[in-house]
């Protein structure tokens, strides 16, 4: 039986190096969580404060990213979402994009620059622009840290 795709040819070993990059950056990531998730951004001295909240006053879409991730890798989901709802909801995003970069170089499929179309990009944007907006005014003051 002929399908249209080409048989992967190359060995576990050549599988095992592809897959590094993905890993590097899981791990990578798993050790910001957890110095995040050690050292608590609720206590002052431990992180600088988000410069546009310093000038202005207001809070960015970031405000209140750290401490959602320190309560999340204290397995505190509520919390995490009273502080930061976006960067909550991000969590499983990044999750499928990862696990498709995995899927992707496991076999052997290459990455043609960007794999994430930019209506998507535009999406998010816009979604990140209204959250800062909707989070500074009264009706969504649910949304602030």
């Amino acid at each position: 039986m002929v399908t249209g795709r080409t048989a992967d040819v190359r060995g576990p070993r050549a599988r095992a190096l592809a897959v590094l990059a993905p890993l590097g950056a899981a791990l990578a990531a798993g050790a910001a969580v957890a110095y995040v998730g050690a050292v608590d951004p609720n206590e002052p001295g431990h992180y600088p404060t988000c410069p546009f909240l310093m000038l202005t006053g207001l809070y960015c879409p970031g405000c209140g990213g750290l401490r959602a991730v320190h309560a999340l890798a204290h397995g505190d989901l509520v919390t995490a979402l009273g502080l930061n709802l976006l960067v909550v909801a991000m969590v499983p995003v990044l999750a499928l994009l990862w696990g498709r970069w995995v899927l992707r170089s496991w076999r052997g499929v290459p990455l043609k620059g960007i794999s994430i179309r930019p209506s998507y990009v535009w999406a998010f944007l816009a979604l990140m622009i209204v959250f800062w907006i909707v989070r500074n005014v009264a009706f969504g003051e649910f949304l602030a840290p």
